[in-house]
């Protein structure tokens, strides 16, 4: 039902920094017997940013923005979404989502809403968990090289900052992991914008080749390439590098080249934190809240640690911006945020998106020192205000430890011993959980290998209930359950050359993990100007990994019922199979393997029992419960899922050669 179209230009607007709100349509979103009536709302959000300010000045080249604002201020626009409820709540809480890749997660994360970037429907809006509890929902655009794919994808249309002189102009990398031939290789990370060459021909456009993420480099002639406009597989034109003869597979490509007039992405930090500021003190009392939690996932988890190490949470009238913060699967990085020609969609993987400024010193919100590069530092040690600090959850899965060097979050620079968390944080590790939730086996297509390419423990369930923990930790000061991940001192976090495996049919163990660099970017990289590309690789920080139980799984952590009553085993990583370099690890996924109900050769595992221990199911589930891992109203919903797992597990039929090795008849046990 369409409301109308209003521009709304909030009282007091400008203490926010939040120049101005055009709402361009209001819905009403209809009562459902799992949700009140709320409200849509849609529009675009102004910012002006005053240079001067010097909290402004952390913003990278803020003072050279291209602007035609009549104070000389930076302005920048956002399109927006909100939901609110119908009828206000007396003290409302705002969960600001810092939108991954311009797309919407928490009505799927926290509610199970079936995905949409315009959610209307009921099945938008799932079970309504936070909607029930009369949560205002908000996204804004922050990224600037978002996709332009005509979805209404949320992005932010910043200012440059012009390179009159060729002298400014600035070095861009990009890098290619190559699988298969390929004549046309993309400047852009995952169809997002790129910058543009600012010349075809120029000595510091160097493109080489190397067989291994830390192999020797080879440099392509200049003449066996060049730079085209092509279109992406989106439909934009978009440069391109193209590569006479195609690009070989088994070979990283990696692209050095000038650009100019880079944009000020930083800006996005800035709207985040004046979103923040305006939805408590500068919106109207529609849309005014008392407190807003933050909420980010993977590229905007990193956002979030960025958003805080440089001193964000503080506005321009010196208040709290977020007064609590959820941090999902963001492991110890952070990102390409906030510097000239940042690339906000690059991330850094063991094998992919390589030496990006992402895995880099501080990693903990406690100050600690680097014997090695002789810096101390930490997350919070620009606040001279420590109630300038949200509250903080960080949940991490068994991949991030793997893939995204998690472990520094909460051990000491050199690997030597646990560092607990500060007051305000909390640290809960999923374990053996993979990037993302994947899907349910499908019991009709088993692999013939029996092991599953997609690892789907379902951590959401623990989200939801986090989430609702953070917000009485914010509002109501009560506290959440302590920290739980794995650690040196119990055994649970070990170093990779002491991980120990299952011997397993048809699984390999890595015998690799991500590792973090103390990197050279340049002696300007503290202005946020890089001019080392790539950059010079120091020592790398230690590799500490979860060890795991007899059946594979973490031993560490919040270990749920797929893991407290197994019936497979789940790996939060898997390896590059059938593809070069194939002891890498695989970017985000895992694997999953059945236990079985025969004696196997070559499976050194506990065996399935034939029958589910219901008391064990039910305890375990009540353990979770009790502890504030899970939801009471989600206590059913996964003993269910741990009952299906286990009846998959044991119809999953027992070979002839495994019944032989069980001394089973061939109408035996199944697996």
């Amino acid at each position: 039902m369409l409301l109308g179209l209003l521009l709304l230009v909030v009282g007091g607007v400008c203490s926010a920094r939040v120049d101005s709100v055009k709402i361009r349509d209001r819905q009403l979103i209809p009562a459902t017997e799992q949700y009140p009536a709320y409200e849509r709302l849609t529009g675009t959000v102004r910012f002006a940013i005053d240079p001067a300010l010097a909290v402004n000045q952390r913003i990278s080249d803020i003072s050279l923005a291209r602007t035609t604002h009549p104070h000389g201020w930076a302005v920048a626009s956002a399109n927006f979404m909100m939901l609110k409820p119908a009828r206000q709540p007396e003290d409302p809480v705002a969960l600001l989502e810092i939108s991954n890749r311009g797309g919407i997660a928490g009505l799927r994360y926290f509610q199970g809403g079936d995905y949409s970037l315009q959610p209307a429907l009921p099945e938008h809006f799932g079970d309504g968990l936070l909607m029930r509890r009369g949560m205002t929902l908000i996204w804004v655009g922050w990224q600037w090289d978002v996709p332009k794919d005509g979805q209404g994808r949320l992005r932010l249309e910043v200012p440059y900052a012009p390179s009159r002189d060729p002298a400014n102009y600035g070095l861009v990398r990009s890098d290619w992991v190559v699988d298969e031939a390929r004549e046309l290789l993309a400047l852009a990370h995952r169809n997002h914008q790129a910058y543009r060459p600012a010349r075809s021909v120029d000595p510091r456009n160097v493109l080489t080749r190397r067989r291994a993420r830390l192999g020797p480099r080879e440099i392509v002639p200049r003449e066996q390439w060049d730079f085209v406009i092509e279109r992406d597989p989106l439909g934009n034109k978009a440069p391109h590098l193209k590569i006479d003869g195609k690009a070989e597979p088994g070979f990283i490509y990696e692209l050095t080249y000038v650009a100019k007039d880079p944009k000020l992405v930083g800006l996005g930090l800035a709207a985040i934190r004046d979103v923040a500021s305006w939805l408590k003190h500068g919106a109207d009392d529609g849309m005014r809240v008392g407190h807003v939690l933050g909420f980010g996932v993977s590229q905007t988890g990193r956002f979030a640690r960025q958003f805080l190490y440089q001193g964000f949470n503080q506005d321009e009238q010196g208040r709290r911006a977020l007064d609590g913060l959820l941090i999902h699967s963001a492991g110890g990085g952070r990102g390409s945020f906030n510097h000239r020609f940042a690339q906000p969609s690059r991330d850094g993987h063991r094998y992919s998106a390589f030496f990006y400024p992402t895995d880099l010193f501080p990693f903990s919100g406690t100050t600690q020192f680097d014997p090695v590069s002789g810096q101390t530092d930490g997350l919070f040690a620009t606040y001279q205000d420590p109630a300038l600090l949200p509250r903080i959850i960080y949940t991490n899965t068994g991949y991030e430890y793997w893939g995204r060097s998690a472990a520094l979050l909460h051990v000491s620079p050199d690997g030597a011993r646990d560092v607990p968390p500060l007051d305000n944080e909390r640290i809960y590790h999923l374990a053996s959980g993979q990037h993302f939730v994947g899907p349910p086996p499908d019991p009709a297509q088993p692999p013939s290998d029996g092991v599953w390419r997609s690892n789907p423990l379902d951590f959401l369930v623990n989200l939801r209930a986090l989430l609702l923990k953070l917000e009485g930790w914010v509002v109501r000061n009560e506290a959440p359950p302590e920290s739980r991940y794995p650690k040196l001192a119990d055994g649970t976090l070990q170093a990779l050359s002491d991980f120990r495996f299952p011997t397993l049919n048809g699984v390999q163990a890595p015998q690799v993990a991500q590792e973090a660099y103390r990197a050279n970017y340049g002696r300007r990289w503290p202005q946020g100007i890089i001019d080392q590309q790539p950059p010079e690789l120091g020592p790398a920080f230690p590799v500490l990994i979860p060890a795991v139980d007899d059946y594979g799984n973490e031993r560490g952590g919040v270990r749920n019922l797929e893991i407290a009553v197994p019936a497979a085993t789940y790996t939060p990583w898997a390896l590059r199979e059938g593809l070069p370099n194939p002891g890498e690890l695989k970017d985000f996924t895992g694997l999953l393997v059945p236990l079985s109900v025969c004696r196997v050769a070559g499976d050194s595992r506990p065996m399935l029992t034939e029958a589910v221990p219901a008391d064990d199911i039910n305890a375990a589930a009540d353990e979770l419960v009790h502890q504030g891992y899970v939801l009471h109203e989600d206590r059913q919903r996964i003993i269910d899922k741990a009952l299906d797992r286990h009846r998959w597990a044991r119809g999953l039929t027992c070979s002839e050669s495994d019944a032989a090795v069980a001394g089973i008849s061939e109408t035996g046990p199944k697996r």
